[in-house]
């Protein structure tokens, strides 16, 4: 984490002394909202700020899972996942991209614009929370809700309402590029969610939990960002205002549709196939296999997708730092995803309350197939837009959307929520065809940037299968198997990339941000 942060800092710093500084100064008035200086300033404390903050919300948020997996059964994790989802789903028609819009903005955007963005979200927002509200009987049968469910319902709702309240202040802080401020909010929002979360949990207020946390999310972060981005809420209704802010808002908008839909549009469908118990089953198995992927690969992607916009013309280097990114992120996750599949029925046998998520763990082994092509594709879509091919990259996501809608409700019927672990591994098998594309156009190496590091996982996992069936289910088991899956895939590592390896992680690093 320290050297992602490093390399973050240095990418900044080299952007504005190597050329880019005239590029940054045609797109900003420094006599509008910042000066250039600042902008270089607050870029990079932007980036110390977003990184800090992912890494405290992904721990923050594992130690309480931790608890929450003893606390909470797979039934009412379900129920939580399914009302998410409803209530998620709704929210991306809350915005059709005007916020996107004001951000990317080229001029400082006026009363006029805010306040015309933020009529049209509240609009939007009690028109959504009516249809929520009348579709309630509709939800409450379809997905077999208790009073407790609809309660969770409407705490979403509210909490949606909150949100969107903030939307106005949280978008002035990021234009100013002031990303302290801007993490402060999320942060304290997580904190006392999961706080409060497993408060109510551990007192035993089952789904109630979730209600209250989710409501004590919506004030905190309520009251933080306008305290730290004071701005006066009005009305107003610019026709001109809003044209302007569309032509930016609907395409963007259209890009991010396709993603909501395959993700939270397919767990509201599998909640009516497989039930709350199944789906809290098939939603805890995601969810542990993408943890790797959260804490290695998500900074990453978001530092190298400026690196590869400024190389897309110098396709040599571009190949090559596509190739070593790869590496650096299947370096950490593959191990990771591979460990965690070998010692997850170790975990849920050593801790009593953990026995319930035994049926999760056939479905965490099928679905890491997805997440272990996820570590490396998602880094190549982030090229394939970083250099313009955003048709391309569209057009795959299409793809995984099909495929999805396609197998994983026809295997979930016939087989449950193994045939939806497999439709998942399935459509994770065919980035192939992205891989295919993505070589044509950057021939970057996949045995360098996967193959090495994969073949060393595969090993490791092997040794650690080995190994558990010797070891006595016991609390220590776990850590020697830690201890041994450490020491064994740095041997792994160095014998097949040899005395090169801490100089290729260096250059994996130092080689994204040099022009």
């Amino acid at each position: 984490m320290i050297a992602i942060i490093r390399a973050s800092i240095l990418f900044f710093r080299k952007c504005y002394n190597l050329g880019v500084t005239e590029t940054v100064g045609e797109h900003i008035d420094e006599t509008a909202e910042l000066n250039l200086e600042t902008v270089k300033k607050r870029s990079i404390k932007g980036v110390l700020a977003l990184t800090g903050r992912t890494l405290v919300l992904n721990v923050v948020s594992l130690i309480a899972q931790a608890f929450l997996w003893a606390f909470l059964s797979p039934e009412q994790f379900g129920v939580f996942w399914i009302v998410s989802a409803v209530v998620n789903f709704l929210v991306y028609f809350s915005d059709i991209g005007l916020a996107a819009a004001l951000i990317q903005k080229r001029d400082t955007p006026n009363e006029t614009d805010l306040k015309t963005t933020f009529t049209v979200q509240q609009i939007l927002v009690i028109f959504l929370l009516v249809v929520l509200f009348v579709a309630t009987p509709f939800l409450r049968t379809k997905y077999s809700l208790t009073q407790e469910g609809i309660y969770l319902l409407y705490a979403l709702g509210i909490s949606f309402f909150m949100s969107s309240l903030k939307s106005i202040p949280s978008i002035l802080l990021e234009r100013k590029l002031q990303f302290g401020k801007f993490v402060l909010p999320q942060i304290l929002e997580n904190l006392f969610y999961n706080l409060s979360l497993v408060f109510f949990a551990w007192n035993g207020f089952g789904i109630m939990s979730f209600t209250y946390a989710v409501l004590i999310r919506g004030v905190i972060g309520l009251i933080t960002m306008y305290a730290l981005s004071p701005w006066k809420p009005g009305f107003s209704l610019s026709v001109a205002s809003l044209k302007d802010l569309l032509r930016f808002g609907v395409p963007y908008q259209l890009k991010t549709f396709v993603s909501v839909l395959k993700d939270d549009g397919m767990t509201i469908l599998l909640g009516s196939i497989l039930g709350p118990l199944g789906l809290g089953y098939l939603g805890m198995a995601r969810r542990w296999s993408q943890l790797p992927l959260r804490f290695f690969m998500d900074n990453v992607t978001k530092v190298t997708f400026p690196a590869f916009a400024r190389m897309q013309d110098d396709k040599d280097h571009l190949k090559r730092t596509i190739t070593r990114s790869i590496f650096f992120i299947t370096f950490l996750a593959f191990p990771a995803i591979v460990g965690l599949v070998v010692i997850s029925p170790l975990l849920v046998r050593v801790v009593p309350k953990y026995n319930q998520w035994i049926p999760a763990l056939i479905p965490l082994a099928i679905i890491s197939i997805d997440t272990v092509f996820g570590s490396f594709t998602t880094q190549l879509t982030n090229a394939l837009d970083a250099t313009g091919r955003i048709k391309t990259s569209f057009k795959l996501t299409i793809m995984w959307t099909v495929l999805t809608f396609v197998l994983v409700p026809v295997l979930a019927i016939k087989f449950g929520v193994i045939g939806a672990s497999v439709a998942y591994a399935l459509v994770g098998v065919s980035s192939v065809v992205a891989i295919i594309v993505a070589q044509k156009h950057f021939h970057f190496s996949l045995w360098e940037g996967v193959g090495k590091t994969g073949i060393s996982a595969a090993l490791m996992g092997v040794i650690l299968f080995v190994l558990r069936g010797l070891l006595p289910i016991e609390l220590y088991s776990l850590w020697i198997l830690l201890l041994v899956g450490a020491v064994s895939y740095s041997v792994l590592v160095f014998a097949t990339i040899g005395i090169t390896l801490l100089d290729d992680v260096k250059k994996a690093l130092s080689a994204t941000f040099r022009k």
